[in-house]
């Protein structure tokens, strides 16, 4: 029984009961975050793979459908979520570091430019609605005075799709982001425990790398 009860005291608060040991418990949380971001890899892929069959079979249509998206607000995107890369980054080596002040500023930083990014985005959707620059049977740019070569509903129906997906990612992010900051109020981070804090940075890194191939592909069409 004291052999036991020791064991019980010597357990860190942060180890899951169904794990042995705290390299486990990382290890397995890392395998698991890989393996999320490979699924969401695969699911992008498809997505890409559509963009360029289209842009193969209507290469002159999808350059002047893409002249009507906004690059000023797109690359003003990139700059933000370039810019929450790193400040994600620099929170986990915060938490790497028993930083706990700097952890927390630099995932407020990182949510408020997600929270930035998706308000220049629900800009960017009100005037592509407004200007019926919309997929599908939705499509009514000409009445709207926008003479756009035929199949441009296509076009924005990739768009509405891989951006759409995108801005779903980011708004999942920064919930989760702001889960990761409550927990760093609690102080529960440490040199010791920062795997969560590291799988967050995981995801937010892949929809910050997705976006960066969106951009060219949609908003920088040669």
């Amino acid at each position: 029984m004291s052999t036991k009860a020791s064991e019980h005291e010597d357990r860190p608060w942060f180890l899951a009961h169904h794990f042995d040991t705290v390299g486990q418990q990382v290890s397995s949380a890392k395998l698991g975050m890989w393996l999320f971001a490979c699924t969401e890899v695969l699911m992008f892929s498809g997505l890409f793979l559509a963009y360029f069959i289209i842009r193969q079979l209507y290469p002159e249509m999808v350059l002047t459908a893409s002249e009507e998206l906004n690059k000023t607000a797109g690359g003003f995107n990139t700059i933000v979520l370039l810019t929450s890369s790193f400040t994600m980054a620099l929170g986990v080596r915060a938490a790497q570091t028993n930083n706990n002040k700097a952890l927390q500023r630099n995932l407020l930083i990182t949510i408020g430019c997600a929270i930035a990014f998706m308000i220049v985005k629900y800009f960017e959707y009100t005037a592509k609605i407004e200007h019926g620059l919309l997929p599908g049977e939705y499509y009514s740019a000409l009445e709207h005075g926008y003479m756009l070569p035929k199949y441009s509903r296509v076009f924005y129906g990739v768009y509405f799709t891989m951006t759409g997906l995108h801005g779903v990612h980011v708004l999942v992010g920064i919930g989760v982001l702001s889960w990761i900051y409550i927990r760093a109020r609690r102080r529960e981070f440490s040199s010791e425990n920062y795997v969560a804090v590291e799988n967050v940075g995981i995801y937010w890194h892949i929809v910050d790398l997705v976006w960066i191939f969106l951009f060219p592909l949609l908003y920088l069409v040669k």
